[in-house]
């Protein structure tokens, strides 16, 4: 694969605005080019799409897709030979799941910049690692749900693994308080998608009347939140909540998805979801698809520079944003900083973490 590698030079948080379009754009041209010449499909779709790369020169000028198009397609811009793994959106009844064909060296790629930006919130210690789902989960080593790729992908930053789920979704409540009473002293790394975590986690540690000392520990979670929302659980609900039942007090809320494994959006302390050096959003007017100004909702489009083996580099999603600001966040790192309201009206309920029979 001809595909410049030097981007992963990059530093995850410290460009600004300028320079980061810069090197962003120019990145993304490349991956225009190279996929549109390697993907029959893709080259299709753009065909009638009339676009200059010199004339305009900006970030939103680049073509987009609609993600749901991986639901239909089976998007590859490398042979047969070279397929490294399969990754699968958890679809709803009904509705096909979104297929992710990944080679070896982007699957390395996406490896590495998870690090360097997760690394910016834990540090390069790997941490005594709490994983609140089944070990069943991640038996499959070469084709993963949404779920199995987001644990593998957040276990590197961990050891001593262990799974707080029985494979019947059951609290292991003695599990968990060997773990927590092993690591007492120490930083712990929890991760675990949010209506996973609300659902078998929270409300089995609320049923029991218990409560769990993981003081010290990092919470990262992610996904589910269509189904929080109709059950009335907010950000700051849910926080209250992993505060009052566990002691755990960092908490990290990230923003991502299976067509861009690798390119995630964290939240800050700050309560912002951030975008790195190698990913960027915008925000399009659902009617025209006109780019919106800051602090205006609409569309949210995802760049990355991350999917070698496939088109997923800009995407238009089906959920509803809005940037927040840009290089002027209170918690010191630059990019754009944003916030999502949810998926758009009758849009089919994709997360992740929404149902653990579709995995």
């Amino acid at each position: 694969m001809s595909i410049n590698l030097e981007f992963l030079n990059w530093p995850a948080y410290d460009f600004r605005k300028k320079v980061k379009e810069k090197y962003l754009y120019e990145k993304l041209k490349e991956l225009t080019i190279y996929h549109q010449k390697n993907c029959w499909e893709y080259k299709s779709i753009l065909k009638n799409r009339d676009f200059d790369f010199d004339c305009k020169n900006s970030l939103s000028s680049l073509p987009w897709i609609p993600v749901r198009l991986f639901k239909h397609y089976d998007f590859t811009s490398i042979n047969k030979d070279n397929i490294y793994k399969i990754l699968f959106s958890s679809g709803t009844t009904g509705n096909s799941p979104s297929k992710i064909i990944l080679d070896k060296n982007t699957s390395q790629v996406q490896s590495k910049v998870l690090v360097k930006i997760l690394q910016n919130f834990i540090g390069k210690k790997r941490l005594p690692m709490l994983i609140v789902d089944c070990a069943n989960i991640i038996k499959n080593k070469t084709s993963f749900s949404a779920r199995g790729a987001g644990i593998l992908g957040l276990s590197n930053f961990g050891h001593s693994h262990t799974f707080a789920l029985k494979d019947d979704m059951t609290l292991d409540i003695n599990k968990i308080k060997e773990f927590s009473e092993k690591y007492i002293n120490q930083p712990k790394l929890i991760f675990g998608f949010t209506f996973m975590l609300w659902k078998y986690f929270i409300k089995q540690i609320e049923r029991s009347g218990e409560t769990l000392n993981l003081s010290k520990s990092i919470l990262f979670h992610s996904g589910g939140w269509k189904k929080m929302q109709s059950e009335a659980v907010d950000n700051k609900l849910f926080k209250e909540k992993i505060k009052e039942l566990t002691s755990i007090q960092r908490i990290h809320n990230f923003y991502g998805m299976v067509e861009q494994v690798g390119s995630i959006f964290v939240e800050c302390e700050k309560g912002h979801l951030h975008a790195s050096s190698y990913s960027d959003v915008i925000i399009r007017d659902p009617i025209n698809f006109n780019s919106l100004p800051k602090r205006e909702k609409g569309l949210v489009q995802v760049l990355s520079s991350l999917p070698h083996s496939y088109p997923g580099h800009s995407l238009l999603t089906e959920d509803i944003g809005e940037i927040l600001g840009e290089d002027d966040c209170e918690c010191g790192r630059n990019g754009k900083y944003f916030k999502i309201y949810g998926r758009i009206l009758n849009s089919e309920n994709r997360g992740c973490s929404d149902t653990f029979y579709n995995v």
